[in-house]
């Protein structure tokens, strides 16, 4: 099993300042986290301000794994979350090698050993599959298509089918929620 191929189109801008297509791939910098097997994470785009600079010609996706933006910054991502059936994970050794700021706490991890938050308003759509989005109180279904406004807060990505789910990510740096 290997991550999910998306097809990715980046545009730009030539040196005589026409539009062009500056990448098409399947996203280049995938990401397999060793501590939960099966889970993978495509950047498909990154930015590090605000206002964004949009000239230029660097693939942006192509850095360390980082699961939070970076201040004033972006992520744009997909997360193939594997079901818990068919997999391990080391809760604690996810997140180190996600590169994440906010650590599960002992008591984040009475609900969901992956339950967790980030400092950014993120926009997910699922692309397929299902999962259970979990919270402090209460949880969700998400399937094919639904559409997600996580706003800081905590939650753990729970896959209790026999599929993959497939989710875009756009994360947007935010000041922490309490």
């Amino acid at each position: 099993m290997g991550a999910i191929k998306q097809r990715r189109i980046v545009t730009g801008h030539n040196a005589k300042g026409k539009s062009i297509i500056s990448f098409e791939d399947q996203g280049t910098n995938v990401t397999h986290i060793p501590s939960w097997e099966g889970l993978y994470v495509t950047e498909l785009w990154v930015t590090s301000e605000s206002p964004i600079e949009n000239r230029g010609d660097k693939d942006r996706a192509l850095r360390p794994m980082k699961h939070d933006p970076d201040k004033h910054g972006t992520i744009f991502r997909l997360v193939e979350i594997p079901p818990e059936s068919k997999t391990t994970f080391n809760a604690k050794g996810i997140f180190s090698e996600l590169g994440s700021s906010n650590k599960p706490s002992d008591s984040d991890s009475a609900r969901h050993p992956t339950m967790h938050k980030t400092n950014s308003v993120d926009y997910l759509v699922v692309i397929s599959g299902e999962m259970i989005m979990q919270m402090e109180e209460g949880e969700t279904l998400l399937k094919q298509g639904d559409c997600i406004v996580q706003r800081g807060t905590n939650h753990a990505w729970i896959n209790k089918t026999d599929k993959p789910c497939l989710i875009a990510a756009i994360l947007i740096d935010a000041i922490p929620a309490p």
